[in-house]
């Protein structure tokens, strides 16, 4: 049995997502890597549990992705871990009185990761070391089911147009180190994406949305583009589109920035929630 017949994965039953059980990322050859690949570009968004990696073990793992970014200055205009310009932290802890890493205890609304960027990452590898017990759950939107489920006089409506993805706020809600918040999206910086693009590895077409705040869909009024996008977006994270992933210390998850938006519940500020993140380099975003 080959390699890649043998691994055992399990998709979650929802529009997207599978877990690979029996696998210790600390140890994999170029046969597994390839089963992998396949299974998250099949799948969108991948589940490993019961993983012990250390810090330099999620880097090299990330790594057989492709080139890694490394990670974006947090709100407070600081970097976090030091020896590792790759990880980024998503805590809420704060040690006396320095917050360790970013986007807080609350909402994390639906978003694409760096989409503000004119080269996004591909993709984003998430490792939880600490978790609260309740609260704090990711959800995962695939973007392949919200180009297919948008009905077809709006698909074709929007089928050639761009859309602002702005810079000036994390999917926290916070503004980002050096940026002056603005109230007309067409002013704030950011960049122009297709609505629509294909994706460069399975040829799928799919929307890429990145963040509904300051959003602008170029050519269009305010009032016209807010119109569309609201509709765009109610298709988009129809709960029917979705899969929420309860973590557990351990888990890893990595999905395609390309094609899935995310987004966190809130939890208990008093909890401690600490988890690692890479980024793999992209490339731009083609259009449909």
């Amino acid at each position: 049995m080959s390699l890649r017949a043998s691994l055992d994965v399990v998709p979650t039953g929802a529009a997207l997502g599978a877990e690979i059980r029996r696998v210790d990322l600390r140890a994999i050859d170029d046969g597994v890597f390839a089963a992998i690949h396949d299974a998250w570009l099949a799948h969108q968004v991948l589940l490993f549990r019961g993983q012990t990696l250390s810090d330099a073990d999620l880097i090299a793992f990330s790594r057989c992705f492709g080139e890694l970014d490394h990670a974006p200055m947090q709100e407070t205009g600081r970097r976090f871990v030091e020896g590792h310009p790759e990880l980024y932290v998503v805590s809420n802890v704060v040690e006396n009185g320095i917050p360790i890493g970013s986007l807080g205890a609350g909402e994390a609304v639906w978003h694409t990761d760096m989409s503000y960027l004119p080269d996004p990452p591909k993709a984003s590898v998430l490792m939880a070391r600490e978790v609260p017990s309740q609260g704090g759950d990711t959800s995962f939107c695939t973007m392949y089911g919200a180009l297919e489920t948008l009905p077809d006089s709006l698909r074709a409506r929007v089928a050639h147009l761009r859309v602002k993805h702005d810079g000036t706020y994390n999917s926290g809600g916070y503004v980002r180190a050096g940026l002056t918040p603005t109230d007309d999206p067409r002013m704030a910086p950011g960049t122009l994406h297709p609505l629509i693009c294909v994706h460069p590895e399975t040829g799928r077409r799919h929307l890429y949305l990145g963040r509904r705040r300051n959003a602008w869909l170029e050519g269009l009024s305010l009032e016209e583009s807010d119109a569309l996008l609201d509709q765009i977006w109610e298709t988009a994270t129809n709960d029917a589109l979705t899969w929420r992933h309860h973590w557990r210390v351990g888990d890893v998850v990595m999905w395609d920035n390309r094609c899935v938006m995310h987004r966190r519940d809130a939890f208990d500020p008093h909890a401690r929630r600490v988890m690692h993140r890479t980024q793999i380099k992209g490339d731009r975003r083609a259009g449909a």
